[in-house]
């Protein structure tokens, strides 16, 4: 009778094992997968993208400054008095040949500028993977939760009719059934409630990622870290975006400075007019042609202190970066403190949840024995089925916990990023847009310029 009771019970384990298999759909989604569709999906990262062009678009306008500026000036009047006419039309060169360095340092701060916010770009990459891996990890936990509870219902389920059977032949009391009874309803509030935290990570999931989980076919092995903390902590010192973001508004902030104290230095102008006069004094038209050319120094003397205050403010600005660069080092080696112990936790919450589940379903065999021998009341059973339950929530939180702190260690060392994890995706160039016009090329007759609008005519079509 006992091998009949085991052969069942074997079949029936085989039965819950291929329904649960075939239950996971062919392509049911991997970790690395979500992670590839949060970088692919992301709207925040082509918002920023777009935000990166703008800052492109300073470096070329920068560069413009540099050249000369070449203009068409028509002007015509009438002297309704003496019933004549005038009109002119100049073709007119401006080139500002010194300016003691200002627009050069322009320049190179705006290129400065567009190396930090690439790097913050990079940041946002990070977050956006992160997101994605903690959305995964949510729904996967919650996922595995359900599951052990709705196990739980079932099993307390048994409970009940076991101790109603053995209340109507007398073996238990009243009492017994209600404790059952009780437990069975906590145990129903408990797999609702985790149904509904199950539905909320799914819309988080779904932020995160763009789209809804279609089955998790579980997160696969830990991600490669740092061997050491203090290798994290040097990478997160040296390496990390926001460090090298902060670093380059540092030079930015110190060329403003340049680019200030070059405002007291004189400034030298060509100008070239060529110009064709028309005059109508009875009729018909005398016409005239004249062309000058022409050098201005300008040397700034006094302007109630304005420049200097610039240079004080351009100093203010560079010492605010520095104190935020700063900061930011503290912040990162935070996070990868943070980061090591939690996963130094998990891992240690991991053995023990082991240990815990080992010993409590052999206390869980053990007082069903007792109880079925009449040693051990329907409520010890309920108990001993509760801790169970415990143990392996507990492992399943730690295992979350795991891997969460893994990749939030590999966040707080620059290292979560699609080119260090070798994401099947393609990756954008944040170079590319800016290359097109590295010499601020002209609409008119410009290979550059004509790739530039058709890139921005895709773009828009986007």
């Amino acid at each position: 009778m006992a091998v009949q009771v085991i052969a069942k019970a074997k079949a029936a384990a085989w039965a819950i094992g291929l329904s649960l298999v075939t239950a996971v759909p062919v392509q049911a989604d991997g970790l690395r997968h979500v992670m590839a569709d949060a970088y692919r999906h992301s709207n925040l990262l082509e918002q920023n993208r777009y935000l990166l062009r703008i800052q492109d678009e300073g470096v070329a306008q920068a560069v413009a400054q540099l050249r000369p500026i070449i203009s068409f000036v028509a002007t015509m009047s009438r002297d309704v008095i003496n019933n004549t006419s005038n009109a002119s039309a100049s073709l007119v060169l401006e080139y500002l040949v010194y300016d003691g360095g200002a627009r050069r340092f322009g320049v190179e701060a705006a290129e400065e500028t567009v190396l930090a916010t690439r790097e913050q770009l990079i940041s946002l990459e990070q977050q956006v993977l992160l997101d994605a891996v903690t959305a995964y990890m949510n729904v996967w936990r919650d996922m595995q939760i359900v599951g052990v509870r709705e196990r739980n219902v079932r099993v307390i389920t048994q409970q009940l009719r076991a101790a109603q059977d053995r209340f109507e032949v007398g073996e238990d009391t009243r009492t017994d059934v209600a404790q059952a009874e009780a437990q069975l309803a906590t145990a129903r509030s408990q797999l609702a409630a985790a149904q509904g935290a199950l539905d909320i990570s799914r819309e988080l999931f779904n932020l995160a990622v763009g789209r809804y989980p279609n089955g998790l076919s579980g997160p696969g092995s830990l991600p490669n870290v740092p061997r050491t903390e203090a290798a994290a902590q040097a990478l997160a010192r040296q390496e990390h975006p926001a460090i090298r973001a902060l670093q380059h508004e540092v030079t930015a902030a110190e060329l403003g400075i340049e680019q200030a104290r070059a405002g007291v230095r004189p400034q030298i102008a060509l100008e070239g007019r060529a110009t064709e006069v028309f005059e109508n004094t009875a009729n018909p038209f005398a016409e005239g042609t004249s062309g000058t050319i022409g050098v201005t120094l300008t040397q700034p003397i006094y302007r109630g202190g304005q420049l200097l205050s610039l240079e004080r403010q351009s100093r203010a600005q560079a010492a605010a970066i520095r104190s935020s660069l700063n900061q930011q080092v503290r912040l990162n080696l935070q996070a990868v403190g943070n980061a090591w112990a939690g996963m130094e936790i998990a891992n240690a919450q991991i053995q023990a949840a082991d240990q815990r589940i080992e010993a409590a379903e052999l206390a869980f065999r053990g007082v069903q024995e007792e109880a079925s021998l009449g040693a051990r009341t329907t409520l010890d059973v309920l108990d001993a089925e509760q801790d169970v339950l415990d143990a392996r929530i507990s492992r399943i939180q730690a295992q979350t916990d795991l891997y969460l702190s893994c990749y939030q260690l590999l966040a707080a060392s620059g290292l979560l990023t699609v080119e260090h994890l070798h994401l099947n995706v393609p990756e954008y160039d944040p170079a590319a847009y800016a290359n097109l016009f590295s010499n601020a090329p002209s609409r008119v007759n410009s290979p550059q310029g004509q790739q530039l609008d058709s890139m921005l005519e895709r773009i828009g079509r986007d």
